[in-house]
């Protein structure tokens, strides 16, 4: 529990910059290995020796006998009551009285401004958060309400406080649905969203609490630093008032990184943090579609195996040397990049890779004449992201479409550096075990389990193993006519893909099963379409996590039919994510059951376990009655080796970055 009186008097601030936010240290690689030494073995038995779960239960009691005295009090009496713990906040800090105090005040105020009441279990939750924790929520507990405790105990201490979530959709609504009870006591909201003017990103930041995707943040933040253009020393910024040049701050939005809830954590810290974020600028134009065309053409022609390799997990093209004499032969007489050796060999392995490596409907949608990246986290369009080094203008060429305008990189830099940075980090997520191990070493972030507020009636069916895709679509199309037309009960299918969401729609189709399709293409209406898939007989087929954050209610008299089930059509590359995709059944004490029905050639299969895959393949063609334990270790080790590499290839942009950022500082550029 914090004892002092502000919670960031321990952190060390970073020298020279414009606003708070930590410093950055560097550990060395021994003190990484005992971190990562220590989470994987020690941890758990240290959390229960170390009376986590104790405090917790020591602030619901404070907190329960706290509420007893505020029920009566009228509006007036409980505003002065939060004005009065203002002062104490600021000035005794977050001990045990002033924590409880204030839950019970944003308990009494949430049940008069929402109509909801915090049960035990959340204030548990929210006691974590302000401890600096994960906190692990089985889906549908409420975490976004679970937020609202200490988030309003912070930003009443003074400090901002920034909610951060997955999308724009889900952070507008959850400040909006918020805003009356923030608004009880005293405190401002804002909320950052795609598309907002740089004066009203300033506005919703200089709020008490502010909402606001990770992308959002993470970009401001970027804009920042290029704003003072590497000058934001001590001495630059009192040179700067010298010579009578604006102050920085005017030039910045953000105002801070000091206390962050990041909800969907395990998807922000781990699933997104493979991808770099890069804030670039359109750079001078060039010739980019005769280029591309050419290397396009070139590339088609040659042979996978003898002039190149593919791997298509970690999605690189290496080429051969029979296929380094025939582009010399081809680039004489030719132009522009043609001429550079380095050059061409680029251009010919992006486009390579935009022919072998990425897939329409897979990957990317095309839709208003435009190449949209598909978030395979999430299975959301991405409309403001763009690949690198001129390969997304390669994919613009091979389906067609006029090549948007290079861009140049402005500055760069890894969410876990990011989020490194906030003075006090946090975060919730219903599926956090397995990362728990990456997160402490990487964010210092210990995992806490909060106990379900309900027991958990969930029935799973088990894993069918079928030969082929086609066998599995009839599979998945015959398990939803049986139960949403023979039965009446509402059936969620999940898929990886956008491709894979309109196979089994073809299927349902064919078969005159009406269904909701809910992908890339269609995610304007994800909240809706997700809202209304607990309904009596309806059939929705979404692409991976579409819909997150959105509770399924079960329609009328579902419940005594036995609720929703969901089938996951595909293993993901993280075992986290199959339970998430389980997890939208059977929330708050529901019933619902589940299953999976994948398929051998399913991707992680073909790309993480070819060798084991075909084995099994050929046995089945033959008739081979294979042990159920043959095929949990096909799907052990797919997901054992997947997760194994991205996590190899996380700690590799975070050491690239580092490296980055060290090399420009050395010019004077970094920071």
């Amino acid at each position: 529990m914090f004892s002092s009186p502000s919670p960031f008097v321990d952190v060390a601030f970073a020298g020279g910059r414009p606003y708070a936010e930590r410093d950055e240290v560097e550990a060395g690689w021994h003190d990484r290995l005992a971190v990562g030494l220590y989470a994987a073995t020690l941890a758990p038995a240290v959390a229960a020796l170390s009376g986590v779960q104790r405090e917790m239960q020591s602030v619901v009691a404070a907190t329960n006998r706290l509420e007893n005295g505020l029920t009566q009090l009228p509006d007036e009496a409980l505003r002065a009551r939060v004005a009065a713990l203002r002062t104490r906040l600021r000035r005794e800090g977050f001990v045990l009285d002033c924590v409880a105090e204030c839950f019970a005040l944003v308990r009494e105020a949430a049940q008069r401004t929402l109509g909801q009441r915090h049960y035990d279990e959340q204030l548990m939750a929210g006691h974590a958060l302000l401890r600096g924790r994960l906190v692990e929520m089985a889906t549908g507990e409420g975490k976004t309400f679970c937020a609202t405790l200490p988030a309003c105990t912070v930003a009443l201490a003074g400090y901002p406080v920034h909610v951060i979530t997955v999308n724009d959709y889900l952070a507008q609504r959850d400040a909006d649905k918020m805003q009356p009870l923030y608004a009880f006591m005293g405190l401002s909201v804002g909320t950052v969203v795609q598309g907002m003017e740089k004066e009203l990103r300033r506005q919703a930041y200089a709020c008490a609490i502010t909402y606001g995707t990770n992308k959002e943040v993470a970009f401001d933040y970027l804009r920042d630093r290029v704003a003072l253009k590497g000058r934001h020393s001590r001495l630059h910024q009192s040179l700067r008032g010298l010579a009578g040049a604006a102050a920085p701050k005017e030039a910045l939005v953000l105002r801070g990184l000091f206390f962050a809830i990041v909800d969907e954590a395990d998807s922000v810290f781990v699933d997104e943090a493979r991808t770099p974020l890069i804030l670039s600028a359109t750079a001078p134009g060039g010739d980019e579609a005769t280029h591309s065309a050419l290397a396009l053409a070139f590339a088609a022609e040659l042979v996978e195996g003898a002039d190149y390799g593919v791997n298509p997990f970690e999605r690189s093209v290496t080429l051969t040397d029979l296929a380094r004499d025939k582009l010399d032969l081809h680039a004489e007489g030719l132009s522009g990049p043609w001429t550079s050796v380095r050059a061409r060999e680029d251009l010919v392995r992006q486009a390579l890779s935009a022919l072998q490596l990425y897939q329409r409907d897979l990957h990317y949608v095309v839709t208003d004449g435009k190449v949209q990246i598909v978030d395979e986290s999430t299975g959301r369009v991405m409309p403001d992201r763009s690949w690198e080094r001129g390969l997304h203008q390669m994919i613009e060429v091979k389906e067609s479409l006029a090549p948007t305008p290079q861009r140049e990189t402005l500055a760069r830099l890894t969410y876990q550096r990011l989020f490194r940075r906030y003075l006090h980090l946090s975060g919730m997520t219903g599926t956090a075990a397995e990362a728990a191990r990456e997160i402490k070493a990487v964010y210092g972030l210990d995992v806490v389990r909060v106990p379900l507020h309900r027991p958990l009636l969930r029935v799973h069916g088990g894993a069918r193993f079928l030969p082929t895709l086609a066998d599995k679509w009839e599979r998945v199309a015959d398990v939803a006519e049986q139960l949403a037309c023979g039965q009446g009960r509402p059936v969620l299918i999940g898929t990886r893909s956008v491709l894979a969401s309109e196979q089994i729609s073809a299927v349902l189709a064919r078969r005159g099963i009406h269904h909701a399709l809910l992908n890339a293409k269609q995610d304007v209406t994800e909240a809706e379409v997700i809202a209304a898939a607990g309904q009596s007989g309806r059939v929705t087929v979404a692409t991976n996590m579409a819909g997150r954050g959105t509770d399924i209610v079960l329609g009328e008299g579902v419940a005594a039919l036995g609720g929703l089930h969901v089938i996951l059509t595909e293993y993901h590359d993280s075992r986290r994510v199959d339970r998430q995709l389980f997890g939208r059944c059977a929330r708050q004490g529901d019933p619902g059951s589940c299953e999976a029905i994948v398929s051998l050639e399913d991707e992680i299969f073909e790309v993480c376990a070819p060798g084991l895959t075909d084995a099994l393949s050929r046995s089945m063609d033959r008739g081979v009655h294979l042990p159920r334990a043959a095929f949990d270790g096909l799907r052990a080790l797919a997901q054992w080796s997947a997760e194994r590499r991205h996590a190899a290839i996380r700690t590799q942009h975070l050491k690239h970055d580092r490296q980055l950022n060290q090399v420009l500082a050395f010019t004077g550029a970094g920071e």
